[in-house]
């Protein structure tokens, strides 16, 4: 399995970026899809995640309302949408799934088996 992160970059306070993640290897809408974050000096952040289907989301407090987690089962791909960007959204982003599709959602970096290289969001005030 395979999962391929991007469209990070350098953006202003108030900006807009949507990161996409590849996966290959495997039946993509089998498994639900999460986004995690790690700053400089920190520990993994739960982001987002979404269902097989996409019907449930869920998010974390520090980016609800302002994010939004998205799949194309079609295209192998999620995506987070991310809009009203804050130097604090600055962190490298991961894509990552569970190896099993017992999870409907999963918030938790021990739920998460698969992993992307990362997207580096680094957002300036």
């Amino acid at each position: 399995v395979q999962l391929q992160a991007s469209g990070g970059g350098l953006v202003q306070a108030g900006d807009s970026l949507r990161l996409s993640c590849a996966a290959s290897g495997r039946t993509f809408s089998n498994y639900a899809m999460g986004w995690f974050r790690q700053a400089p000096g920190k520990e993994y952040e739960f982001v987002a995640t979404i269902s097989r289907r996409g019907g449930t989301t869920y998010y974390a407090d520090s980016v609800k309302g302002r994010f939004t987690i998205s799949r194309d089962n079609a295209k192998n791909t999620v995506y987070l949408q991310m809009n009203s960007l804050k130097p604090e959204d600055t962190a490298v982003y991961y894509c990552a799934s569970p190896s099993t599709i017992s999870y409907t959602i999963a918030t938790m970096t021990a739920q998460y088996y698969y992993w992307g290289q990362g997207t580096q969001v680094t957002v300036s005030s």
